[in-house]
């Protein structure tokens, strides 16, 4: 495959680890590839961690910037000041 790794999805980086890892248990690679395929992986693992740490701060941002906390319930509303309760 050997995408260049600005062109890469997430899928398609864990897709070729998946490849060379397999290659690799099956001694489809000789000594010589080795180092290579260990560099690839190295890569695609960064770019992975890189894309998963994106992905994590905008969902943080996007659960802050809507304030996802659950509505308070009626029974669990405090008094206005003054012993009044707001409804």
């Amino acid at each position: 495959m050997n995408k260049d790794l600005n062109e890469m999805t997430y899928r398609e980086a864990t897709q070729e680890l998946e490849e060379i890892l397999r290659a690799i248990e099956n001694d489809a690679v000789d000594v010589d590839e080795l180092t290579q395929k260990v560099q690839r992986s190295s890569q695609l693992i960064k770019l992975c961690k890189e894309k998963l740490r994106k992905a994590e701060k905008a969902i943080d941002q996007v659960f802050n910037e809507e304030n996802c906390e659950a509505p308070a319930k009626a029974a669990d509303a405090k008094p206005a000041p003054g012993g009044n309760t707001l409804f």
